[in-house]
């Protein structure tokens, strides 16, 4: 286990537990990797809604320095002045810390911005988390070319100036050397909390089977395919349910779509907190995922690996990853982002449910190969090796 003793580590991020999100359960278990291996660890980060309780159990000795931040209609910090809102006194917080030896910095690109700029001034080494790269997602939706131009422009600053870059993906590292060139770029992989998702606790009922879309429904997503397909299923299986857990830029699209279904076929909830989720997750016949194959192909939804922790097989649709992820270890099903295509497996899977030996055959691989305590022990011998050569190297 890499040994971090002596050292003070500051993780910056607009988004952090109890708020349910992927970047939050990721830097979540990375905070508490760093106390672990002996760091002074803190997190900078934003003050949450009034629904969250800031109690974070398991981070004790964890010092979470919350803000106030702008925050969207649905409660995100999301947009470039609710970024702002963030970056800019994040920057002085890092500026006038007494004691910093390394910095993790959450993106978006912005806040990698003035990241670099705080930690140039007080020559500390950073190190960039790059879970998304988020140029290219910019480019695949429908937003002006000159703001993906800026984004581009953001990101590779963020990234050039980084001691180092965490990588979700051996995908992700290979597109970061053709856009960015000779950084210097690790792959830690991505995975899920399995202390939060497993397939142990309650299940959601509803009185009918229902397939499960729980997590952010962005213009990169496309979840509004399954609207569509599910349109279709209620043809042939009208007592089943579609239920929506989450917000997301579709969201407006999705409940227009829903009013035009026999009433109570589609069931909407808001943000909900993983324990809630991971009920819903384990009631469900199948979860849904999607990427648009035409847009940012190389992401992958993190809520598969939620879905795998809780045993509950997932509908995929599009390419990338996560169609190979899906298509494998019996995980469900893979299948083009396609009406028919997506309509026939989701009938299969509410007219297959999952027996107990198979549910827990996928939360086993899922602890063995995606639980992001391995995740995390990565990114701290990483943040370790840059403590090391600053301490070479101290100017």
């Amino acid at each position: 286990m890499t040994d971090l003793s002596g050292l003070h580590v500051a993780v910056v991020s607009r988004i952090y537990l109890p708020e349910p999100a992927a970047a939050s359960f990721r830097l979540g278990a990375l905070a508490r990797a760093l106390r672990d291996a002996g760091a002074t660890t803190t997190v900078l980060t934003t003050a949450v809604p009034a629904e969250y309780s800031t109690v974070l159990p398991g981070h004790d000795a964890i010092d979470v320095r919350r803000f106030p931040v702008l925050r969207d209609a649905m409660g995100y910090v999301r947009g470039y002045v609710q970024y702002m809102s963030f970056d800019i006194p994040a920057m002085f917080r890092v500026l006038f810390r007494r004691h910093l030896d390394v910095v993790v910095v959450e993106p978006p690109p912005t806040t990698g911005f003035f990241m670099r700029i705080a930690c140039a001034i007080r020559r500390v080494p950073y190190v960039y988390y790059a879970a998304d790269i988020w140029s290219d997602a910019v480019e695949s939706t429908d937003a002006p070319a000159a703001v993906a131009r800026v984004v581009r422009v953001l990101e590779r600053w963020a990234i050039r100036g980084a001691a180092e870059v965490v990588s979700a993906s051996p995908e992700f590292t290979e597109r970061m050397h053709e856009l960015f060139g000779d950084a210097r770029i690790t792959t830690i992989g991505n995975g899920v909390d399995t202390t939060s998702f497993g397939p142990s606790g309650a299940r959601k009922e509803i009185g009918a089977p229902y397939l499960l879309y729980a997590g952010t429904a962005s213009e990169v997503h496309g979840a509004v395919i399954f609207m569509d397909a599910f349109a279709r299923v209620l043809e042939s299986e009208p007592q089943a349910r579609l239920v929506f857990v989450g917000q997301g830029a579709e969201r407006d699209e999705l409940e227009r779509r829903a009013g035009e279904l026999p009433a109570g076929s589609v069931h909407f909830e808001p943000r909900l907190s993983s324990d809630e989720v991971s009920a819903w997750i384990r009631g469900a016949r199948a979860t849904l995922a999607s990427v648009r194959p035409e847009g940012y192909h190389r992401a992958f939804p993190t809520k598969m690996y939620a879905s795998a922790a809780c045993g509950t097989r997932v509908v995929y649709a599009g390419s990338g990853p996560g169609r190979d992820f899906a298509g494998a270890n019996g995980m469900g099903w893979a299948v083009d982002y396609e009406v028919d295509a997506v309509a026939a497996a989701m009938l299969e899977a509410l007219r297959t449910d999952a027996t107990d030996e198979q549910r827990e055959g996928i939360a086993r691989w899922a602890v063995d190969t995606v639980s992001l305590g391995a995740v995390a022990a990565r990114a701290v011998t990483v943040v370790g090796s840059v403590a090391r050569r600053r301490e070479r190297h101290p100017d």
